[in-house]
C-alpha cells in the first residue's frame, strides 16, 4: 500500500508530504486545485517520462518520492531478479533536473525506467477514464477469469512449459534449415573432402619436398663442391691439408722436449686433424649419396606442384591448414549425416512436451469454465445494485487453434444492459458509462484476489449521481477491506464513505498560485461534504445532510 507521497516543485506544487491511511481514502476538490498535478507526481514514479515544462520552479530540481509497504505483495523474486535490495518498506524516488534529465531510485539503488515501470505495475493501478478500454482487450478479460478461477500456480507451471516448448520449436527451425542448407551444400563439400582425402597429406611434407626438390635440381654442383671439398682435404695440388697437418704436428713433436710450451698447440692440431679426417669421411659420404634423379625430380615437383595447387585453391599457406581444413570438412560431413537422427529425437522431445502443455491447457480451460458462472452472476448482481437491473454478462469461450502463451481458450466478455438486446462482445455494446460501471465491477472482483495492487480511481463516477453513487461508493468501500482504493470523486455521496478524507486547494500568494492537499478532520469533513452538496453557500440542510451522510457510512 501507498504510505506516503512527498512531491517538491511540480507543477502547482512548491512541497507536499501525505501520509495514506489503509482501507479507503477519498480525495476531492474543486476542479483545477490540483488532483491531476498529484497523479503527474505519481506517474512520475511509475515511470513516464520527465517533463522539464512541469518544474514550478525551472532553475530547481523536481523531486517525487513514495513510501509503499510492500510485505504483502511477495516481490522478493523480482528485487533479487533487478539486484535490488529487498525491504517490506520501498522507497522509490525520482528526480527531474531542470536540464530534462532524469534520475530514479528504489531503496537508494539507482535503476532504469523499465525497472520503475514493471515494479510500479505491481504497486499501483491507477483506474481512470480511458482504462475501460482494458475491456476491449482479450487478454484482460482472460487475466480476469484466471484470477476469479485461481489459476495462477497452474498457469505458472504452463508458461515455464509453454516457454521451454517455444524454445524447441525454434532450435527444430534452425535445425532443419540446417539440414536443408547441409543438403544443398553436401555434394560440393564430399567433393572438396575426398579432393583433399586423396592427396593423402602429410604433416611437413611439403618442406621435406622443398628440400629434396633443392637438391635433387642441384645435384651436379652439389657433388662437384663436396669432391672439390674432400679433394682439398685429402690431396691437393701441393700436398692435401691432412698432410700438411701431419707434417706440422712432426715438426713440433721434433721440438717439444727442448721448448715444451708448443706442446699445447701439438694437442691442438691433432685434435683438428681428428675432426678434418672425419669431415673428410663424412664428405665422401655425402658426395656418394648424392646422385642425379630425374625420375625423382619430377615426382617431386608433380606432388609439390599439387600441395601448392591445393593451398591456392583454399586460400591458405601450409599443408598443416590443409589438413585443418580437412578435418573440418570430414566433422561438416559427419553434422550433415547426423541432422536427420537430430531432428527426429528433437520432434519426438517436442511431440511429448506438446501433448504436457495441451493436457495442462486443459486443465486450465476446465477451471476457467468452472469459475465463469460465478463471475458472471456476481458481475450481474453488481450491475443491477449500480442501476442496470436488466444487465447480463456471459463468458464466452472460443479454442484456439493453437497452443499459445495462455493455453488455448479465447475468452471474451458478451454483454447486454437490455432485455431486448442480444448477448454481444462488451467494447460494441457498451456506453462509456456502462463501461465504467462493468469495470468497477470488475475491479471489485478482483479485489479479494491476494497481493492486488493500490487502486487509484480517478473520477470513475463521472456522470452518476444519487443513488448509484452512493452505490458505487458502497463497493469501493468493500474494496477497501481487502487493498488500499484511494478515490478522486466530485460526490459527496461517495466522499462520505471514505474512512480517510483528503481535500486539495488552491491558494494565492502575491506572486503565484500553490496547490496544497491535508487530510480533514471529522469536523472539516462535514463542512466539506456540505460544500459539496450546496456550494459555496452553506446551509444548515447541507450540514444535516452531510453528518447523514457521514453517520450512514
Amino acid at each position: 500500500m501507498l504510505k506516503r507521497l512527498t512531491i517538491n516543485n511540480y507543477a502547482l506544487i512548491e512541497h507536499t508530504c501525505i501520509d495514506f491511511s489503509k482501507g479507503f481514502s477519498v480525495i476531492t476538490g474543486e476542479t483545477g486545485a490540483g488532483k491531476s498535478i498529484m497523479l503527474g507526481a505519481l506517474g512520475l514514479l511509475l515511470g513516464q517520462r520527465a517533463d522539464v515544462g512541469a518544474l514550478r520552479n525551472p532553475e530547481a530540481k523536481c523531486v517525487t518520492e513514495a513510501v509503499f509497504d510492500i510485505s504483502a505483495y511477495h516481490l522478493q523474486q523480482f528485487f533479487a531478479e533487478n539486484d535490488l535490495d529487498y525491504d517490506d518498506e520501498c522507497v522509490i524516488h525520482r528526480e527531474i533536473a531542470p536540464n530534462g534529465k532524469s534520475r530514479a531510485f528504489i531503496n537508494d539503488t539507482p535503476v532504469v525506467l523499465t525497472v520503475l515501470k514493471a515494479l510500479g505495475d505491481h504497486l499501483l493501478d491507477i483506474h481512470s477514464q480511458h482504462q475501460n478500454l482494458l475491456l476491449s482487450n482479450a487478454g484482460f478479460q482472460l487475466n480476469v477469469v484466471d484470477v476469479v478461477a485461481g489459476c495462477d500456480d497452474l498457469l505458472k507451471q504452463y508458461k515455464t512449459r509453454y516457454v521451454a516448448y517455444r524454445h524447441g520449436l525454434v532450435q527444430l527451425k534452425k535445425l532443419t534449415d540446417a539440414a536443408s542448407k547441409g543438403a544443398s551444400d553436401l555434394e560440393f563439400v564430399q567433393f572438396q573432402f575426398n579432393q583433399l582425402q586423396e592427396a593423402h597429406l602429410k604433416a611437413g611434407e611439403q618442406e621435406e619436398l622443398e628440400t629434396e626438390q633443392n637438391t635433387l635440381s642441384n645435384a651436379e654442383a652439389i657433388k662437384e663442391g663436396l669432391s672439390r671439398a674432400n679433394w682439398l682435404l685429402s690431396e691437393g695440388d701441393g700436398g692435401s691439408i691432412l698432410s700438411n697437418l701431419k707434417d706440422a704436428v712432426s715438426a713440433l713433436s721434433a721440438v717439444v722436449d727442448a721448448y715444451p710450451q708448443v706442446k699445447g698447440e701439438i694437442d691442438r692440431l691433432n685434435s683438428s686433424l681428428i675432426e678434418l679426417k672425419d669431415v673428410a669421411r663424412e664428405l665422401d659420404a655425402c658426395q656418394n649419396s648424392v646422385e642425379a634423379n630425374p625420375d625423382r625430380l619430377e615426382q617431386v615437383d608433380a606432388r609439390l606442384s599439387l600441395l601448392y595447387s591445393l593451398e591456392q585453391k583454399h586460400k591458405v599457406e601450409t599443408v598443416g591448414e590443409l589438413i585443418a581444413l580437412r578435418d573440418s570438412m570430414e566433422q561438416q560431413l559427419t553434422k550433415i549425416d547426423s541432422y536427420a537422427e537430430e531432428i527426429l529425437a528433437l520432434k519426438k522431445h517436442l511431440a511429448q512436451q506438446q501433448a504436457e502443455l495441451k493436457q495442462l491447457a486443459a486443465n486450465l480451460s476446465e477451471k476457467r469454465k468452472n469459475a465463469a458462472p460465478g463471475l458472471e452472476k456476481e458481475l450481474a448482481d453488481l450491475l443491477h445494485s449500480l442501476g442496470m437491473p436488466n444487465a447480463r454478462i456471459q463468458v464466452g469461450f472460443e479454442p484456439a487453434p493453437t497452443l499459445g502463451e495462455m493455453g488455448t481458450d479465447v475468452v471474451s466478455f458478451l454483454f447486454s444492459a437490455n432485455k431486448d438486446r442480444s448477448l454481444q462482445p462488451i467494447a460494441s455494446i457498451a456506453s462509456g458509462g456502462e463501461m465504467a460501471r462493468v469495470m468497477l465491477s470488475l475491479k471489485s472482483v478482483l479485489s479479494r484476489s491476494l497481493g492486488m495492487p493500490t487502486i487509484i480511481f480517478d473520477e470513475i463516477d463521472t456522470g452518476v449521481s444519487g443513488d448509484i453513487a452512493a452505490k458505487m461508493g458502497s463497493i469501493m468501500q468493500q474494496m477497501g477491506q481487502y487493498m488500499q482504493v484511494i478515490s478522486i470523486t466530485h460526490l459527496p455521496q461517495i466522499a462520505a464513505k471514505g474512512t480517510s478524507h483528503y481535500l486539495v486547494y488552491k491558494e494565492d500568494t502575491d506572486d503565484a498560485t500553490v496547490s496544497h492537499i491535508r487530510q480533514l478532520s471529522d469536523e472539516e469533513r462535514v463542512g466539506q461534504l456540505a460544500r459539496m452538496l450546496s456550494g459555496d453557500q452553506l446551509t444548515e440542510a447541507a450540514v444535516q445532510n452531510a453528518k447523514e451522510l457521514l453517520k450512514a457510512n
